[in-house]
């Protein structure tokens, strides 16, 4: 993963672009692409996006990705730490016996050891 963030580093710095990248302006991009990729299913079903539209999946998600990078660089934040860490996180809040196979939020599971606030 540093090899990746290296070069998302390298492009975006070749063209002297970390200037206009601000952690807000990158939070709004994250959100903006992400709807893109949101608009590529929006009336079809999940199966005909996917058959019709595989390139245009990818592209959407590179640029959230890219933009993810690009925040987690001007904050100094090791991605494969933060990822490992909310997995942590996750894996208290959805324990495998009460989660498996369930769609509930963590607080409506049955052990409910979160608070709905």
């Amino acid at each position: 993963m540093d090899k990746l963030m290296k070069e998302v580093d390298r492009f975006r710095d070749e063209r002297d672009w970390r200037q206009f990248h601000g952690e807000k302006d990158l939070a709004v991009s994250i959100s903006l692409e992400a709807a893109e990729l949101l608009e590529l299913f929006q009336w079809n079903t999940s199966e005909e996006t996917v058959e019709n539209s595989r390139e245009d999946i990818k592209d959407e998600l590179a640029d959230v990705l890219i933009y993810s990078m690009m925040l987690a660089s001007n904050l100094d934040f090791n991605l494969e730490e933060i990822i490992l860490n909310k997995l942590e996180k996750n894996n208290e809040k959805y324990p495998v016996d009460e989660s498996r196979g369930s769609k509930k939020k963590y607080n409506d599971l049955k052990g409910e050891k979160y608070d709905k606030t």
